[in-house]
């Protein structure tokens, strides 16, 4: 049986994930915002917490760590080396500290790990590639990607190319609930992407119902997200940089999102 993946809201926007192994038993929590939510969807799936995945350092990503791990103490707590001492005073000890190609196991299923500095400097991610499974924290949205605080916006380019190198049918977990104001942002700059235009009907749809817009995959990334596409002449020209070095006309995109 494949892995189960079930998601739900911590706080105002940010997603809680728990990653079922359902041959073992074994289940992973991926980043925690907060205890509570997680405590209430472990005891509604009858699924114990054997694990504890951390993509980046950032409190809404960690602050509920410390209480999740009062209750299930026998979690291991696996995060990005470079951020550990950074995250170690909010969580206490870890028992593993991950860098770019490490494995983590979740029972029976395998993680790889990538490091995606940009929102933060040591921020990784999680792929499962049995599974087709990212878990990509804050470095990429749907429609949109992170702030880029304490790296130079090359460098995040260069991880979203890690990414978008990934196979198009991956299923992507994401931090938060933004969908619906990035696609917003990505009408301003590739608004004559109709598949772009179509996307957004559905989210717009979907968030009117009160649905979550994720899972995405990569392949509707790679059409409709204008982070991802900075290649793309009408992008480009968009930003006012036809023929540009993408590097360079992703940070002209995340820039003007900044100001948006």
């Amino acid at each position: 049986m494949p892995a189960q993946v079930h998601q739900f809201l911590c706080q105002t926007d940010n997603f809680g994930v728990l990653v079922h192994d359902s041959e073992t038993g074994a289940t992973a929590a991926i980043d925690v915002p907060d205890a509570a939510p997680y405590l209430a969807a472990l005891a509604g799936k009858g699924w114990t917490l054997t694990d504890i995945l951390i993509t980046h350092r950032h409190g809404d990503h960690i602050d509920g760590v410390p209480a999740l791990r009062t209750q299930f103490p026998k979690a291991k707590l696996h995060i990005p080396a470079r951020e550990a001492e950074r995250i170690v005073p909010t969580t206490g000890p870890a028992d593993a500290l991950l860098s770019e190609g490490d494995r983590v196991t979740i029972g029976a299923l395998g993680a790889e790990v990538i490091e995606t500095p940009g929102h933060t400097a040591g921020h990784i991610v999680y792929f499962f590639p049995v599974e087709n499974l990212l878990f990509a924290g804050d470095t990429l949205f749907a429609l949109g990607c992170g702030r880029v605080f304490e790296t130079s916006m090359t460098v995040m380019w260069e991880s979203l190319v890690k990414l978008a190198s990934l196979p198009g049918e991956t299923r992507v977990y994401c931090g938060h609930e933004y969908t619906q104001a990035n696609g917003r942002f990505a009408l301003t700059v590739d608004g004559t992407n109709t598949l772009l235009v179509d996307r957004m009907r559905e989210v717009d749809a979907h968030r009117a119902e009160g649905r979550f817009t994720l899972p995405t995959t990569l392949a509707l990334e790679l059409a409709t997200n204008p982070f991802l596409r900075a290649k793309n002449p009408q992008v480009q020209a968009s930003v006012g940089l036809p023929g540009a070095d993408p590097a360079a006309v992703f940070g002209a995109l995340r820039e003007r999102k900044n100001k948006a």
